[in-house]
């Protein structure tokens, strides 16, 4: 009948929040496996990443190297796959860095306010100010250059995004009356910041964090390309770009290899970053 075949279609909007549970699990399942890939790497090369064989170099992709030699007879596939080991970890821990400090001093300024308020976030004001990645490459620069100097010069100026958000929200949740009534009964301020401030901050700084992954991941390799961030022999998709491209005309899969896995791990990690923030959002 009619009217009971209309009564078993799904609303729109049900079907639409189905179907980002589906992409977010399917996008998911890509980001395990590229962490599996990034833990398992010194495992599972099918070749020394850094040992040199100077009578291969430059062998063009074939059966013997899938993804051809560099320079110095170096397996790129197992290069490109090694590499993983230093990317996807060390953008994990600058994410985590800059989310860490970024909401803490938020929500340290939103909640007290004053002079602690005036003064983080004219630091912040101050950092905002210059080009982020100029003044990245003055503090790696001025550190010394490795793959941990380049996470911490980029946390340097990367925290104030989310030290802005995290005020914002916790000025919000600040006026609420589940908090002016823990105000009155006497709960302690550890107590409301751990209780009331943070599960109200958290979940937005995650999903801002999720997705900010792929971007971490370009500043990290940009900085290795400019030979600020990881040092030779370690691989480094970023590195490997800038050894290769002074043969890019003559051998080009020194830079079309490292540049695919940058491009389809960056994609993977923004697509999930963005799937993320619709499956929690509290509208659908």
């Amino acid at each position: 009948m009619p009217f009971l075949n209309r009564s078993r279609k799904q609303p729109a909007g049900m079907l639409g929040v189905k179907e980002n549970r589906r992409g977010f699990i399917l996008l998911s399942a890509l980001v395990v496996l590229i962490l599996l890939v990034a833990v398992l790497a010194p495992a599972t090369t099918p070749q020394d990443p850094t040992e040199t064989h100077m009578t291969l170099a430059f062998e063009r992709p074939g059966p013997g190297h899938i993804m051809g030699t560099d320079r110095l007879g170096r397996d790129v596939f197992s290069r490109v796959i090694a590499a993983a080991h230093i990317s996807v970890p060390a953008t994990l821990a600058l994410v985590a860095i800059i989310l860490t400090a970024g909401t803490a001093l938020g929500i340290l300024a939103g909640y007290f306010g004053g002079v602690l308020d005036a003064v983080i976030m004219r630091i912040a004001d101050m950092m905002i100010s210059f080009p982020g990645m100029v003044l990245a490459i003055a503090v790696a620069g001025f550190m010394g250059a490795s793959i941990t100097n380049a996470i911490i010069a980029i946390a340097v100026v990367s925290w104030t995004k989310y030290a802005r958000l995290a005020r914002s929200l916790t000025l919000k949740i600040r006026h609420e009356d589940y908090v002016a009534a823990a105000l009155t009964t006497g709960s302690r301020t550890g107590h409301i910041l751990w209780r009331y401030m943070l599960p109200g901050v958290l979940p937005t700084m995650v999903v801002t964090a999720a997705s900010d992954v792929g971007g971490m991941m370009l500043e990290l390799a940009g900085l290795s390309f400019l030979g600020f961030g990881a040092q030779p022999p370690n691989p480094e998709w970023g590195l490997m770009l800038s050894e290769g491209r002074p043969f890019f005309i003559a051998r080009p899969w020194l830079i079309v290899y490292p540049g695919l896995a940058i491009v389809i791990v960056v994609s993977i990690f923004n697509l999930w970053g963005d799937s993320l923030r619709d499956v929690l959002d509290p509208k659908a």
